[in-house]
């Protein structure tokens, strides 16, 4: 393996690694966590989505040869303040757990409109080597909170979120299309915020190459 050319992702996520390696594209030996045994686990306990995504990079990277990538992400609702934001992944208390996660934003937002359930995905990524931040990227996609879980894809929130592009306006109210949980894996991955994040992060990794 060529560790010039080896990125090491942060995280013990399959779900969003299978993503992940999707988006890095060609030229790149893409491995996890579950190939570099003695990784220790990273508390995340940033305040925000930049501060976890760059802690996680760089604990890891002290472990590990080459460069490090680290996703911290999440979702931000109109109604509650930008919540569960940075605590996306333990809004109900069990970190990962994504049908509590889920029952527990449906409640909060029961009795809201459709016009009030507006909300966008957040994804920072964050490239380290060596114990340093190289840089950062951001990607954001906007969208609704629909009425219930719907869809057997993805991860975390996307059975409840459903992308701008799948809404529409008919005789003046909100029609919900398929969420994210509903969408193909090719779709979801050129337009989603992780999607964004990484097309900005894939034109500075050319640099390095």
């Amino acid at each position: 393996m060529d560790r010039g050319r080896t990125i090491t992702l942060a995280s013990r996520n399959a779900k969003k690694a299978v993503e992940l390696r999707a988006l890095v594209g060609d030229g790149w030996d893409v491995r996890g966590l579950g190939d570099c045994p003695g990784v220790p686990e990273v508390e995340e306990d940033g305040a925000t989505f930049l501060e976890n995504a760059a802690k996680k990079a760089v604990e890891v990277s002290r472990h590990v040869v080459g460069l490090v990538l680290a996703d911290d992400s999440g979702l931000e609702v109109d109604a509650r303040g930008g919540a569960p934001g940075g605590l996306s992944a333990r809004f109900a208390g069990n970190h990962g757990d994504d049908a509590s996660n889920n029952a527990m934003l449906l409640g909060r937002l029961d009795g809201v409109a459709a016009e009030g359930r507006g909300a966008q995905f957040r994804c920072v990524l964050a490239l380290a080597r060596s114990g340093e931040v190289l840089f950062t990227c951001e990607g954001v996609c906007r969208g609704w909170i629909g009425f219930a879980a719907r869809g057997e894809r993805g991860f975390g929130y996307d059975p409840l979120f459903v992308p701008e592009w799948e809404v529409s306006r008919e005789g003046g109210t909100l029609r919900f299309g398929r969420t994210f949980a509903e969408i193909g894996a090719e779709e979801k991955n050129r337009r989603s915020h992780r999607a964004r994040a990484m097309d900005l992060l894939r034109n500075r990794l050319a640099d390095l190459g």
